[in-house]
């Protein structure tokens, strides 16, 4: 039964936010990608960029705050004390619009954080970013961290005190996709930066005091480019040293840019396997003082993650042990992986669920139980 039958209230979402900020409120700043040129992406293919005015937004913020406010009423009504944790779980299960779940969800989480929505909120003018967390702040008073996208060349474009104004605001982290550190392969994505501009502008964003989170997509540079990726990323990353490393595997769909190459040749994809060494390639060449998270889905070994420097040679331990496994047992492990019944490498000494991973291995090669490159990656890709 719903709690809540009519849905009076409600604010703009965009597309994604980081899996890390899954629980944050979600306040949509700017609508799509300035940029929207890459490659690898797929996400505002086909849409136009927005600046969204200030007083827009702001009501959103209002919407948000009734939305939570509607809750907590529920709570007292229903005999919780005004515990909003209850109540959220009970509208979580039916919501009655988007705009609701974004807010039960924040609050059963504790509704302490919130993501500026989309691509690129830093390229608002100073002052008027600073104006929308200010009031996001006093209006929800128990968010204490405030994230957001945001790219290179706008943070190195930015003055340091513009981006110490903002932090005074109230920004918390910004999350960059740096994506790789080798230039050739950034023009060849159409990134629209070099690594000149990643540095500059990570570097910037760390000096302000903001929290800086880099993402890199292993892969990205395929067969032609992989160990120059790795080891040019690594060393950008050295140079940046942002508070966290997070990592990517590509996958690619027909609604990028980059499945026409792929479809004619001239970007070859590595395997998963292939991609372990390339991982394995630019761990050994991170020298900074990041925390190394691989939190996606797409990740064959999400357990690869630790305190740069001195997790290095247990992250590396683990990546050398998938290698040192038989290759049916890294087949079983890579396929588990991909339809979502391993986690990590112990999961292979479930019995139980090592019999299931035989028995799909046994069907998609129609009885040979020979996996071709084609079916992993379309198992990967069913993730996204």
């Amino acid at each position: 039964m719903a709690l809540i039958k009519q849905a009076p209230h409600s604010f703009e979402l965009g597309p994604i936010r980081p899996p890390s900020e899954a629980h944050s409120l979600l306040i949509r700043v700017t609508r799509n990608c300035p940029w929207n040129r890459c490659k690898f992406c797929h996400t505002y293919k086909g849409e136009r960029f927005q600046l969204r005015p200030v007083e827009e937004v702001k009501q959103d913020i209002k919407a948000a705050k009734v939305i939570q406010d509607e809750i907590k009423e529920l709570s007292w009504k229903f005999g919780y004390g005004g515990r909003a944790k209850e109540i959220a779980s009970m509208i979580l299960n039916n919501p009655p619009n988007q705009a609701y779940y974004n807010v039960a969800l924040w609050l059963y989480a504790g509704g302490e954080s919130a993501f500026l929505q989309d691509a690129n909120s830093l390229i608002m003018r100073t002052n008027e970013l600073a104006e929308v967390i200010r009031f996001l702040k006093q209006t929800l008073p128990s968010i204490n961290r405030v994230t957001s996208y945001a790219r290179s060349k706008t943070a190195a474009k930015k003055k340091l005190e513009e981006l110490i104004e903002l932090h005074e605001a109230g920004l918390s982290r910004l999350h960059i996709g740096l994506e790789s550190g080798y230039d050739p392969l950034l023009q060849y994505m159409d990134k629209g930066v070099t690594a000149t501009d990643h540095i500059e502008g990570g570097r910037k964003v760390v000096a302000s005091g903001i929290s800086l989170c880099e993402y890199a997509v292993l892969g990205l540079g395929g067969r032609k480019m992989w160990r120059e990726h790795a080891t040019q990323t690594a060393r950008m990353l050295n140079e940046i040293d942002p508070d966290f490393i997070r990592v990517r595997t590509l996958t690619i769909n027909n609604r990028m840019p980059l499945y026409n190459e792929l479809e004619n040749g001239t970007f070859i994809r590595s395997t998963d396997e292939e991609i372990l060494a390339e991982e394995k390639l630019l761990l050994k060449h991170l020298e900074c003082h990041s925390s190394y998270v691989s939190d996606h889905i797409t990740n064959l070994l999400p357990e690869t993650e630790g305190k740069l420097p001195q997790d290095k040679g247990k992250m590396l331990a683990i990546i050398n042990r998938f290698q040192a496994l038989p290759s049916e047992e890294r087949t079983n492990f890579v396929v588990g992986r991909r339809v979502g019944m391993y986690v990590c490498l112990d999961d292979l000494y479930d019995i139980h669920k090592h019999h299931i991973v035989e028995q799909i291995i046994h069907k998609l090669s129609q009885g040979s139980n020979q996996i071709d490159d084609k079916t992993i990656y379309s198992l990967t890709e069913g993730f996204i």
